[in-house]
């Protein structure tokens, strides 16, 4: 910005965009080198990516029947006030599709879960993928293998077991499903529980900070002291309802195999984990706020790709949790980096997202979020925010900026603020409270060229500080 009078109005072309990757990135320092390694095949007799988009397919059939209903039953370019899966919708539906409506009911579910449709508080609207089911293949496989995270969702989990277990077997599965995946074959279900019951002792003793006292010697933990064989027997039926697994009596014993499409879908996750342990961030193991502390130095391309790796080892409810906590810091670039891999989580953050809109500090990020969630242009989602909304997040970005960016940057973001000249910007600045604002007017006039300008933001920086007007 060159020297103007003080009182000359800003210069500004830019709206305000400021969690955006692009005002991200300015907090950013640039990769010109990253490891690269050739495209991974999947394991020997995968069938053909055309074959396994037919058979998610044939698994999402009656999803897309019933999607598909509801846009025409209710105008496919509009807002579908109300969905199949439940009154006078549900029978009318029942009837066209010739289903039970228990299976509209499920099938509207997955629906849901696959993306098929998305919900949008009370309003329910054909999902992208919808309109590219017939023509892409990959659009398919993504709806699938969103069903397929979703799998403890499908149906309800067993009555009288502890949530916190429930939380636990989740949690546990993916151990199952990479032992599936390794055996390329059958595998006895007591096999499975046995695993089942180390991984959750494991995860126990992950949480537990102080030992734990020895049990008594007359009341030991068993597997199926904590319902585990009931567990297992739900997450095994959840996972072959979305066609990720098949369930065989067997002669003696029952057993499980995985389908080609669970096969594939396992394979992709584990090599999600490899890519990220092999980048330059290797950020896999790392919690959420190391994990976003090293992609701050990533563009946001590849800080995508690490988000992704991160949240494939993990269930996306506890990832979400930690996510938010990292939000909930101090470091203003962090949080936003936080909703930016709450991006890449998409539809299963909405509802933790949603409840942030009541905490000042998340409020702005979160509206954003859900704004784009609901369609919006990521370039007009700013809309949603009021003024001073933006105006607290214009100070937070420039916070973030100062404690990570260059003074450069600093200044530059001066251009982004929504108020058309500076006393208003600082007028407003001093309203909205930001806990940060002293510190960020006191790098501005450090940073900024023109003398009166600074002049100007260090007597407000100084007014903030005293409590002056």
């Amino acid at each position: 910005m060159t020297s103007r009078k003080p009182d000359e109005p800003l210069a500004r072309n830019s709206r305000l965009r400021l969690v955006r990757p692009r005002a991200l990135a300015t907090a950013r320092r640039a990769v010109t080198t990253r490891r690269t390694r050739p495209a991974p095949r999947p394991p020997e007799g995968t069938p053909p990516r055309a074959e396994l988009a037919r058979q998610a397919r044939h698994v999402l059939a009656d999803a897309v029947r019933i999607a598909r209903w509801a846009a025409v039953e209710h105008g496919a370019d509009t807002a579908l006030r109300t969905g199949p899966g439940a009154g006078p919708a549900q029978e009318r539906a029942a009837t066209a599709l010739d289903l039970t409506p228990g299976q509209i009911r499920a099938g509207w579910d997955r629906a849901r879960l696959a993306g098929l449709v998305e919900l949008h508080g009370d309003t329910a609207r054909p999902g992208w993928r919808l309109h590219a089911w017939d023509r892409d293949d990959s659009a398919v496989l993504r709806g699938w293998v969103a069903l397929f995270d979703a799998w403890s969702l499908v149906h309800p989990a067993p009555e009288g077991v502890a949530p916190s277990a429930v939380a636990e077997v989740v949690e546990a599965v993916p151990q199952v499903l990479s032992l599936l995946q390794l055996s390329q074959g059958p595998v006895l279900v007591p096999a499975l529980l046995d695993l089942l019951g180390q991984r959750v002792e494991e995860l126990r003793e992950e949480r537990c900070e102080v030992p734990a006292a020895e049990p008594a010697p007359e009341s030991p933990v068993t597997p199926a002291a904590d319902g585990l064989p009931t567990l297992l027997d739900w997450a095994l039926e959840g996972l072959a309802a979305v066609g990720a697994l098949t369930l065989d009596p067997g002669a003696d014993e029952r057993h499980a195999t995985l389908t080609p499409l669970g096969n594939w879908a396992v394979w992709v996750k584990l090599e999600q984990i490899c890519v990220a342990a092999q980048s330059p961030a290797g950020n896999i193991e790392q919690s959420a706020e190391d994990m976003l502390r090293g992609c701050a130095r990533l563009t946001p391309g590849p800080a995508r790709d690490e988000y992704r790796a991160w949240l494939a080892a993990r269930t996306l409810s506890s990832a979400v949790s930690e996510l938010l906590a990292v939000a909930r810091g101090e470091d203003a670039l962090l949080r936003g980096l936080a909703f930016e891999a709450l991006r890449v989580v998409g539809a299963p953050a909405e509802a933790e997202v949603r409840a942030t809109v009541a905490e000042p500090s998340l409020r702005p990020y979160a509206l954003l979020w859900l704004a784009e969630y609901e369609g919006a242009d990521p370039d007009d989602a700013q809309e949603v925010l009021t003024r001073e909304e933006s105006t607290w997040l214009w100070v937070d970005t420039a916070a973030a900026v100062a404690d990570h960016g260059e003074s450069e940057l600093l200044v530059r973001h001066l251009d982004s603020a929504v108020q058309g000249t500076v006393p208003a910007l600082l007028d407003e600045i001093r309203a909205v409270g930001h806990p940060r604002t002293v510190q960020v007017l006191v790098a501005l006039a450090a940073a900024h060229p023109d003398p009166a300008l600074a002049k100007a933001v260090r007597r407000a920086a100084f007014q903030v500080h005293t409590g002056g007007a």
